[in-house]
């Protein structure tokens, strides 16, 4: 039997997503000196504040209190990040390290979209589909900068 996640574990993954990406560029943005990328970066920025505030608004209205991410792993990718720009802040270098992210966050979304199974709320999936369809954008157009 296979086992379902519920919409407040979707939205619960919507928001943590949407949080450790938009940790991950804050913790990036000042590492990048290419004009370019900075702009793709800060455009992103601004959809995955809009889908953290969206996918709040969902949890308050099913009386969910969700979490940020956890600590510990912002604190490694802020790490990872400060160690793999030391060197190189190249806009490739900037470019694979957000489509990293971007592939691991559109991978953890479509498990859940498949998880969820046929009875999650219309308005979960639906954001839970924008946010895949915003990622999967980011990965190509982060792809022309390497």
């Amino acid at each position: 039997m296979q086992q379902h996640k519920s919409d407040s574990e979707i939205i619960a993954e919507i928001y943590r997503n949407a949080q450790l990406a938009i940790a991950s560029i804050s913790y990036i943005l000042p590492e990048i000196e290419d004009a370019d990328i900075k702009g793709e970066v800060l455009s992103e920025h601004e959809e995955y504040e809009r889908i953290a505030a969206a996918a709040a608004t969902l949890a308050k209205k099913y009386g969910l209190e969700i979490k940020d991410a956890n600590p510990v792993k912002k604190a490694m990718m802020w790490g990872a990040i400060k160690m793999n720009t030391a060197t190189d802040k190249s806009k490739r270098n900037v470019a694979e390290m957000m489509i990293k992210g971007t592939v691991n966050g559109i991978t953890c979304l479509k498990a859940s979209l498949t998880d969820g199974g046929e009875n999650i709320d219309e308005e979960v999936k639906s954001l839970l589909k924008e946010l895949i369809t915003l990622e999967e954008g980011y990965e190509k157009r982060l792809k022309k900068f390497i």
